[in-house]
């Protein structure tokens, strides 16, 4: 599949817009670490200073203690913590009586870099606490008992989770859970990037959740499948910058695909089979409002699109989407749609018709299974998409593109 490969390709490049400004420092010291034994280890971590890089062997370190990670870099020399070079590094507990890792539970941790590294077992896999400027990349998260990473015991800033492979969680079991209820906790002016995320079961199982109050966010390119609850669920802001959600492939829920209070830019997103809606969005720990959702391409058994606090509310667009049911409604509104902008969107199924045109369903998608196991959403040649309304035209599309006609839907052809 496009993405797939895209994927592949993705684990050796990364774009300069979702790594950090300190990304390229040349670290001052670079530090081999051979003793496997988890003891070993985190004193290996606890001697770092600013500008250091441990680089450590291929091995299994069970840590039986709770680990909490304290040291910090600075903006001009981070700490880095990485697996030798093509070794493989697992860390992990013999019980999930504590997280496998803690980073900042206890006091602040900037400017670190925790790459290439396995978590499995445990409570929480990763667990973040008062972090800023810290960087989670390409690491797998996997069988943990309870959630796979998490961001929710403190504030947090500047966040980069790149390029990550999580899966198999328990008890509540997100891959992501960031931020915290009502919030109690915020992350802010992070990047969520490039994560491969699935198999999220247990009692809830979101693939990426972004809670209340977090705010300027960007969570873009994931590829999230086979949630309990959505593939990625974001909350509102509160009136502070919006989150933007982009070009994320994702599909197979057992409830929404992609559930969004408000307050955000969705657009570019591939979204296909869930059991709810396919896109949903109402209120929930506050009201829904100022909500783009623009240029996506969204197919279902189910509900295509379903706004449940639609109807009145300021700031609410629904433009150039491809959003294709084949049992119930392109577009469902729970309460009206009073007030919304909806222009260029071409539709299969019921519900309103104003700002829509209707196009022939999955004939226009035909590398499209509503079982989510073909995704490459490509429109047919002969697919009459070119709809668009010129005002919400995006420049590029899900695969960065550039857009060369009035295409509705998340990919140009």
């Amino acid at each position: 599949m496009k993405f797939l490969i895209f994927l592949c390709l993705a684990s050796t490049t990364l774009a300069t817009s979702y790594e950090p400004t300190w990304a390229s420092i040349t670290p001052k010291r670079v530090i081999q670490h051979t003793d496997q034994t988890g003891t070993s280890l985190v004193k290996a971590v606890e001697a770092l200073k600013p500008g250091d890089k441990l680089e450590i062997a291929a091995g299994t370190y069970s840590v039986e203690r709770m680990w909490d990670i304290l040291v910090s870099g600075t903006a001009d020399a981070p700490i880095w913590i990485v697996a030798a070079k093509e070794a493989k590094v697992v860390i992990t507990r013999p019980d999930n009586q504590q997280n496998v890792l803690n980073v900042g539970q206890s006091g602040p941790v900037t400017f670190l870099c925790l790459r290439s590294i396995e978590f499995t077992g445990g409570s929480h896999g990763v667990r973040l606490g008062h972090c800023s400027d810290v960087w989670l990349d390409q690491c797998h998260i996997h069988h943990t008992g309870q959630v796979c990473l998490s961001a929710n015991s403190a504030d947090t800033q500047r966040l980069y989770l790149t390029r990550n492979h999580i899966h198999h969680g328990a008890g509540h079991a997100e891959g992501m859970y960031l931020g915290a209820n009502n919030g109690d906790h915020i992350m802010s002016e992070s990047v969520i990037a490039l994560n491969h995320i699935h198999d999220c079961r247990g009692d809830q199982g979101d693939g990426i959740e972004v809670k209340q109050g977090s705010w300027g966010n960007l969570i873009a390119e994931n590829h999230v499948h086979d949630t309990n609850y959505p593939c990625i669920t974001v909350y509102g802001t509160t009136g502070k910058p919006v989150n933007v959600i982009e070009r994320n492939l994702c599909y197979n829920s057992a409830d929404n695909v992609m559930q969004v209070q408000g307050e955000a830019i969705v657009r570019n997103n591939v979204l296909i089979n869930g059991a709810g809606a396919g896109f949903s969005s109402t209120d929930h720990q506050g009201k829904t409002l100022n909500l783009q959702v623009i240029h996506n391409t969204i197919l279902n058994s189910a509900h295509a699109f379903r706004g449940g606090s639609w109807n009145g509310r300021e700031g609410m667009i629904l433009a150039n989407n491809i959003l294709y049911s084949r049992d119930a409604n392109a577009l469902h509104y729970a309460n009206g749609n009073v007030g919304v902008i909806t222009s260029g969107n071409v539709v299969f199924g019921g519900g309103p018709k104003d700002g829509c045109v209707k196009g022939r369903g999955l004939e226009d998608l035909p590398n499209v299974s509503l079982d989510g196991s073909k995704h490459d959403a490509t429109p047919a040649a002969d697919a009459q998409l070119d709809h668009a309304e010129a005002k919400y035209l995006l420049p590029t599309d899900f695969h960065g593109k550039p857009r060369t006609k009035n295409v509705s839907g998340a990919i140009s052809p």
